[in-house]
């Protein structure tokens, strides 16, 4: 027992020095930011980006089962509740630009302090709105004021989700951590495991299997709770393995003013991001919800689908967010350049290929989480502008990454802010309400907006004012 452990704290620090090697003179300076090394730093990403989208396929397909309003409260109550909590994950990842620039500087054992002030800083606070979700759960929804059948199937979803929300943020903060060091593989292996066992605790709570309750949509919310500490329980134990403690100095630490202080100056912009966009996101689908079940079942569906493109760009996201830090630290800005390219590549090949298969099979792909007509029909033509629309977001999303990396955190959220609001929402409703063009149309209005975003964010990366930011 105690040789394997050898074996696998072994492969943990090889895991965690290896795809970092950017910051040493391992690789030459010429090939440092290839497509390889992004490719190497990102497959572990996009393989834990996966386990959660098929998490949340399994969640979609498995209520979906129960009927339209139940899949359309999944859809409604887990945006609303993201949308609450996001701003708080956004905060918190900027954990791995401190720790991959403190990396690629060679201040190793100064990585482990910043995940603490991390936890420290917005954990707390995530405690208390778990609290006010868990209570406040029904005037919240009323306030939404969705289709009535949808609703209360909403309720017990946002309640069964509050139970998990603190140890979302705790575990981001330890896996930002690992993703700083350049180490994919940890949280890959935490989240696959915490998806396999939410996926046996839906079968048992939303169906009463395996001897467990039949609680429909609730069971899913708490499936998913669960799921969601084990995944904080497990990273916390690599966290703590006595390697990882020497090496890069992550024993408890104490509430420092000063990097907390840092830490919100660069990530309180990322959290605002976040919240800015998706709450605008959420009051579209508010529009939405509000046509009834069935076009909410729809884009439910939808949106599902697209989280296969959009974990894929997140994950090389993160990777280029990590080497563009390290290179950074490593004062190699020409580097760090090429892996922002290198990703940009990569994004735009996986994203045409999602986009070819929604194209060639909408129904098949919409009638695996919906056997009714009016979800098909209704998804049909959606697929095809979201073809387009996930290639807009993978590269948007991959230029936050480079920007992230960088410390350039302010300048997205206005941006996201800006276009957000009064691009998407106005265009949405003049689209799909003013005009009637109904579901569809409004998500052309999302079309519009993500195409103008995403050329500006890539604008602004190609025009360097990164490289002069100081974190």
């Amino acid at each position: 027992m105690s040789h394997s452990n050898e074996i696998h704290d072994t492969h943990a620090a090889s895991s965690a020095s290896h795809a970092s090697s950017s910051a040493t003179s391992s690789i030459p300076p010429e090939r440092r930011g290839g497509l390889a090394e992004v490719i190497e730093l990102a497959i572990p990403v996009v393989l834990t980006n996966l386990s959660i989208t098929a998490m949340q396929i399994v969640d979609s397909v498995m209520v979906g089962q129960l009927g339209a309003p139940q899949l359309a409260s999944v859809g409604f109550g887990g945006v609303w509740l993201w949308t609450i909590m996001c701003f708080f994950v956004g905060t918190t990842t900027c954990v791995q630009t401190f720790v991959s620039q403190a990396y690629g500087s060679g201040q190793h054992r100064g990585c482990g302090s910043w995940a603490w002030q991390g936890i420290y800083a917005v954990v707390p606070i995530a405690l208390v709105i778990a609290t006010a979700l868990f209570l406040g759960a029904e005037a919240l929804v009323a306030a939404l004021d969705p289709d009535p059948t949808l609703a209360p199937f909403a309720v017990d979803y946002i309640v069964a989700r509050a139970y998990g929300t603190p140890g979302i943020i705790a575990a981001v903060a330890l896996a930002s951590f690992f993703r700083g060091l350049g180490d994919t593989r940890t949280p890959l292996y935490a989240s696959v495991a915490s998806n396999l066992l939410n996926a046996v605790l839906d079968y048992g709570l939303i169906f009463g299997r395996l001897g467990l309750p039949q609680l429909g949509v609730e069971g899913a919310g708490i499936a998913t709770s669960i799921a969601e500490w084990a995944n904080f329980v497990l990273l916390f134990w690599f966290f703590r393995k006595p390697h990882i403690v020497r090496e890069f100095g992550t024993r408890i630490a104490r509430p420092a003013r000063e990097p907390i202080r840092r830490l919100m100056r660069t990530g309180l912009p990322v959290g605002g991001q976040w919240w800015l966009e998706m709450a605008s996101f959420a009051l579209f689908l508010t529009l939405v919800a509000r046509m009834g079940d069935a076009p909410m079942a729809a884009s439910q569906a939808f949106i599902s689908l697209l989280s296969i493109s959009f974990m894929q760009a997140q994950g090389i996201a993160i990777a280029v967010s990590t080497m563009v830090g390290q290179y950074i630290g490593a004062k190699d800005l020409a580097a760090a350049e090429r892996s922002f390219g290198s990703g940009l590549r990569l994004c735009l090949l996986l994203a045409g290929v999602v986009g070819a298969v929604l194209i060639a099979f909408p129904d098949q792909l919409i009638g695996i989480y919906s056997d009714d007509v009016r979800v098909i029909e209704l998804g049909r033509p959606l697929l095809f502008v979201g073809a387009l629309f996930q290639i807009f977001d993978a590269l948007a999303i991959l230029a936050d990454g480079g920007l992230r990396g960088a410390g350039d955190t302010r300048w997205p959220m206005i941006a996201r802010f800006l276009f957000a609001w009064f691009v998407f929402l106005p265009t949405a409703w003049l689209f799909g309400v003013y005009f009637e063009g109904g579901l569809t149309w409004a998500w052309v209005g999302g079309l519009v907006y993500i195409a103008c975003l995403t050329l500006i964010l890539l604008q602004r990366f190609r025009g360097g004012t990164w490289k002069t930011i100081e974190i």
